[in-house]
């Protein structure tokens, strides 16, 4: 436990020292200057790495590529060998490296000034010969490793993961990266189905219970009891949503009214409602709060849907 508390502290003395550098260094500039080019560029992030550094950059590439920034890992020993060729006019590269010293990133720096391309280098020695051969460095502190020997990438490795993630969450603001956007590129699993948007679970035509303004407690019942979701709603001769008739409201008043009563006099007016955009996570809380265990979907006040809880429940949200 010792080893592992004493890990922590380094590694998180590292990351106070890069938050540092980030506000009252010229990386701070750098780190503007590398979020412009690559929101910018019309084509993809080149990352690049070997060794530890390597397998942070797939990490980085994974990461902008998920959040809407067109990326790819480039590995140096398989560019040297005609993988240089997946490199587009409208790339930039971004090599990530420690020590500065790594001559197998040689290949695609020399590639790069052959072609042009722009050059963004993140290492702790942005005086060695791939910073100087940068468009722009990103000078990261120099921070002691956790390994007792300081000879083991940890701290290093951890502070290049943090400045990936950090221009990751820059460019998701610099392009307006949205809930919806990252729903398209996350359709499995617990996080797709949090970013499901009603339009994709909602009944609509025939499922959709609905009776007129001047339909009848019996139709409404009836209406009720075709459909699955306990509830009918009222609309207008426009298709706008005047209120909502549910099991409950019928218990309540099925033994003191005519059944052939008017519905308008029994419903509730101006129930709950939502757009078909809205995600089914925040559905599911807006149901939650309002203690409701359906949803309207409406458009220009006209209604296009319904939801019932147990549907948002069923794509696994919690």
């Amino acid at each position: 436990m010792p080893a592992a508390l004493k890990t922590l502290a380094i590694e998180l003395r590292g990351l106070r020292d890069l938050e540092h550098a980030l506000a009252n260094t010229d990386l701070g500039t750098a780190f503007e200057r590398t979020v412009n080019l690559f929101a910018s560029t019309k084509g993809r992030i080149i990352v690049t790495g070997i060794g530890k550094s390597g397998h942070i950059a797939r990490k980085i590439a994974a990461t902008f590529v998920s959040t809407g920034t067109p990326a790819l890992y480039l590995h140096p020993g398989e560019a040297s060998h005609g993988d240089l060729g997946m490199m587009s006019a409208d790339d930039v590269v971004f090599a990530i490296t420690w020590s500065g010293a790594t001559q197998e990133l040689s290949d695609i720096v020399n590639f790069c000034a052959h072609t042009g391309q722009k050059l963004v280098v993140a290492t702790a020695h942005p005086e060695a010969w791939i910073g100087r051969a940068a468009d722009i460095c990103l000078a990261l502190p120099k921070v002691r490793e956790a390994c007792p020997n300081e000879l083991a990438p940890t701290s290093s490795t951890t502070v290049q993961m943090v400045m990936g993630d950090a221009l990751a969450v820059a460019l998701i603001e610099a392009r307006d990266f949205s809930p919806q956007n990252f729903g398209v590129l996350h359709p499995g699993g617990l996080l797709g189905a949090r970013l499901t948007t009603l339009e994709k679970v909602m009944g609509t035509g025939d499922a959709l219970p609905s009776v007129p303004l001047d339909a009848t407690l019996r139709s409404a019942t009836i209406e009720m009891s075709r459909k699955r979701y306990g509830c009918t709603a009222i609309v207008d001769e426009g298709g706008r949503l005047a209120g909502a008739f549910t099991d409950g409201d019928l218990r309540r008043c099925i033994a003191v009214h005519n059944l052939d009563e008017r519905i308008v006099s029994h419903m509730t007016p101006q129930p709950l409602t939502a757009s078909n955009s809205m995600l089914a996570v925040d559905a599911l809380a807006l149901m939650n709060d309002n203690a409701v265990s359906v949803l309207f979907i409406t458009e220009d006040e006209k209604l296009t849907g319904i939801v019932h809880i147990h549907d948002l429940v069923r794509l696994g949200i919690t």
